[in-house]
């Protein structure tokens, strides 16, 4: 990107200068040399993103940021509930995309030497890869129940503990979700797909906590160096990219009613006032109840793996937290407190110190933030820092970001040859699709400390714990 377009506020803020139909200016948290990096086209949708009706204070990007559909990935953005605009591609096609962390109470001693049965025995039992699908299969009225209930629904089926529900946003399930204004197709490519991680960057990871960086945050995380962890990141899988083509052409087609003209047709909105923009948000909100649901249910058969080997481990839930969201929120802005809808594309919330939506044991702390990384490099627990409420709607980043797209990592790299300098650094890949794991080269991302080490001095967060993988199961 070009520097010379933005105006430097600080070492990681950069001001997109409202020019033209901009009704904000932009920012991108991030320092120079993660921002000389970003595509120009990162700065053309923060810009263009600053020209939708309704939005508040800016249209941000977070250190990770790439260009995206309509809004940046790393994007965030809010809108009033008068004047506003509700947005299928500031929100994504893998709907509540997120990361959950389970504690298992081990030590790196003591799983190594049964990480290669536990490696196995996870690619057994946890569905992985395009199209893959699971044990379950859910009739009509189960799936309407299972996208309103979301991870409530799970527990209620078996599958994972009360207690966990505490620990998931919105007490595992999403007040408002309209399984009616799901399609039958989305429905149908969802039915057997219930605890089943995908493709892509989805991955089950064993990771062993290296580093702490913030010893009271760990310490109420439940988080000691050399204790090992297991990450899970997927979201909605058929369902929620369904919602998300059937309603970005409904809302294509639909804006000139609306009186919208988009600077992108990648932007198709509508007014959040709308039936229409009702009608998504409720789907909207079942995709992200149907995510959180996958999720729990991954977390049952996790579960079942470990106790296997690993007798009277009971991996309890750390926090999961999603990164593809529009959420309603009460936000402070000018001295005066407003409610506004506020959509994270691959940027994760980050709630401060003191937010009473935290669970007690973190309110002092902050929101635990789940960073994923990139197959075989490190992931991160971050904070919520104090201030980051007012700096990007309570938002951080949520990964390294990709640096190069899915064909050009095939074509530089050999998925045979990942898994065996992986395994050589004792790092055990499992995976249906070679193709897929080229796909996913850690040197096709962003250096991910780079991008933490941004948001950790942005403000955004704080830097919490560093975390290196030992098995990762990936689609």
């Amino acid at each position: 990107m070009e520097l010379k377009s933005l105006i430097q506020k600080s070492e990681y803020e950069w001001e997109v200068p409202r020019t033209g139909a901009m009704r904000v200016p932009g920012v991108i948290y991030a320092d120079r040399d993660l921002v000389a990096a970003m595509d120009e086209k990162v700065r053309e949708q923060v810009a263009n993103v600053a020209k939708l009706p309704g939005i508040v204070a800016a249209s941000f990007a977070m250190p990770d940021a790439h260009w995206g559909y309509g809004f940046p990935i790393g994007g965030v953005a809010a809108f009033t509930p008068e004047e506003g605009v509700i947005s299928a591609g500031g929100v994504g096609f893998d709907i509540s995309c997120g990361v959950r962390c389970l504690l298992t109470g081990l030590t790196r001693e003591q799983v190594e030497p049964l990480k290669q049965p536990l490696a196995d025995l996870l690619f057994a039992r946890i569905p992985a890869g395009v199209g893959s699908t699971g044990a379950i299969r859910l009739a009509d009225k189960e799936m309407d129940a299972m996208l309103a209930g979301g991870a409530r629904w799970a527990v209620a089926q078996g599958f994972g503990r009360p207690e966990d529900l505490a620990r998931i946003e919105e007490g595992g399930s999403v007040a408002g979700a309209d399984p009616q204004a799901v399609s039958a197709q989305a429905k149908k490519r969802q039915r057997d797909e219930m605890g089943t991680l995908g493709s892509g960057n989805h991955y089950l990871e064993v990771q062993e906590v290296v580093e702490l960086f913030d010893r009271q945050a760990a310490a109420a995380y439940g988080l000691r160096q050399g204790d090992v962890v297991v990450s899970i990141h997927c979201g909605s899988r058929g369902l929620g990219h369904q919602i998300g083509t059937d309603y970005l052409r409904e809302m294509a087609i639909a804006a000139p009613s609306f009186g919208l003209t988009l600077p992108d047709r990648e932007l198709a909105c509508a007014p959040l006032s709308s039936p229409l923009g009702r009608r998504y948000l409720g789907a909207m909100r079942a995709g992200i109840n149907c995510a959180l649901a996958n999720r729990q249910i991954l977390t049952h058969l996790t579960r079942e793996v470990f106790a296997a080997l690993f007798p009277g481990a009971g991996l309890p839930l750390l926090y999961d937290v999603s990164h593809n969201t529009c959420k309603e929120e009460i936000h402070t802005v000018g001295g005066e407190r407003q409610r506004l809808f506020v959509h994270r594309k691959g940027a994760t919330r980050a709630f401060g110190p003191g937010h009473p939506e935290l669970p007690t044991e973190y309110r002092d702390v902050g929101q635990p933030v789940l960073i994923g990384g990139s197959m075989g490099t490190a992931s991160w627990v971050l904070a919520g820092a104090a201030g980051t409420m007012e700096r990007a709607f309570g938002s951080a980043c949520h990964g390294a970001g990709r640096a190069m797209s899915r064909n050009e990592a095939t074509r530089r790299y050999s998925g045979r040859r990942i898994v065996d300098e992986l395994a050589a650094r004792g790092i055990l890949i499992r995976s249906p699709s070679l193709r897929g794991v080229a796909e996913e080269a850690p040197l096709a991302y962003k250096d991910v400390t780079a991008v933490v080490d941004a948001a950790h001095h942005a403000g955004l967060a704080r830097k919490v714990a560093k975390l290196l993988p030992l098995v990762c199961i990936k689609g």
